[in-house]
């Protein structure tokens, strides 16, 4: 009887184990994606639609969670968690990437792209492409760019020359590059957090900062800032990436089909870009919240002079062959 029990109790245990294993086996590979921005914003309905993709032609195989809005993680400790396997996907703006590779600092260069055209043939071309990978060394691989759109400069007063920015502190990402950029005219850059930037404003702990005219209004911005000024001076663009553990770890026949959806995601994220980037901009207009300054010819060429010499500072570091090619992208 005894020797009965105990088989019973032992058959019971091996189908729970092949059960769970059996359960294992098939659960879906989970993708985390986090980010910090809204949902409506072109990164978040990015973000939204690879979800959606994936959904529809991996269903039961690979499953997407969203996180906006800074959820799970800020920009600055998303890729240390990556590294973790805390999050497989996270879209931070390229400032972020400064201490992992030298060469991605070549997007915060003030002046350097004259449109989003020029910044789009440049990361499509050889150079851009060759980016995506300067970091598989350190444990992450870029997939795409996405794109937010070029930066304009907010502030609670005027600003039309240089010198109107003197000694007014500004937010910026963490990049040096940035942070030279408002020493040049002789502002005080102060790294934050994006999550913070609307407090900051609102009590005047800052007196400006700079973004695309989507995060201006999807953050409230406009609200809190009397005056932006068009400048159109950088451009705000993001590095999808992953961790090159997880990338490389996905079945041969999944990651293909995850790159596709991804891909595809990208080109409705940068769609959206480009027709919120002017929608946004004439909703603040409407709103009458804040006055948008327009720059002579004359008063945008004393910002370029005050802050091309940050080229040469960088080029260095970034590589003078990868600046001349985005010089030549504007042609």
């Amino acid at each position: 009887m005894l020797k009965s029990k105990v088989f019973l109790v032992s058959l019971v245990v091996a189908v729970a184990l092949v059960a769970s294993a059996s359960i294992a086996m098939s659960a879906p590979i989970l993708i985390k994606f986090s980010h910090v921005v809204a949902e409506n914003t072109p990164k978040g309905q990015m973000a939204n639609k690879f979800k959606q993709l994936i959904d529809e032609r991996l269903a039961g195989k690979v499953a997407v969670e969203v996180f906006p809005n800074s959820q799970l993680f800020g920009d600055d400790k998303v890729l240390e968690a990556m590294a973790l396997g805390d999050v497989q996907l996270a879209a931070p703006a390229l400032s972020k990437f400064e201490k992992y590779t030298p060469s991605l600092q070549i997007f915060d260069l003030p002046f350097l792209f004259d449109d989003m055209a020029a910044v789009e043939k440049f990361q499509q071309g050889p150079v851009g492409q060759e980016m995506l990978m300067s970091m598989k060394k350190k444990g992450y691989i870029g997939l795409g760019y996405l794109h937010n759109g070029m930066k304009q400069i907010s502030a609670n007063s005027p600003l039309r020359v240089p010198a109107d920015a003197k000694n007014k502190k500004f937010r910026i990402m963490t990049s040096d590059v940035l942070a030279a950029q408002y020493e040049a005219v002789g502002a005080m850059p102060l790294k934050k957090p994006f999550s913070e930037v609307f407090t900051l404003l609102q009590t005047k702990a800052i007196d400006g900062q700079e973004n695309t005219w989507s995060n201006i209004y999807s953050k409230k911005f406009y609200e809190v800032q009397p005056y932006i000024t068009e400048t159109d001076h950088g451009v705000l663009d993001y590095l999808v990436v992953t961790s090159t553990e997880f990338w490389m770890g996905l079945p041969d026949d999944i990651r293909p089909q995850v790159k596709k959806a991804l891909e595809d995601a990208i080109a409705f994220g940068n769609d959206v870009s480009a027709k919120k980037a002017e929608a946004d901009r004439q909703k603040i207009i409407d709103s009458n919240r804040s006055e948008i300054i327009k720059l002579t010819k004359a008063e945008r060429k004393l910002w370029i002079d005050a802050m091309k010499p940050v080229w040469s500072k960088f080029a260095g570091k970034i590589g003078q062959e990868k600046i001349d090619a985005a010089v030549a992208s504007n042609n």
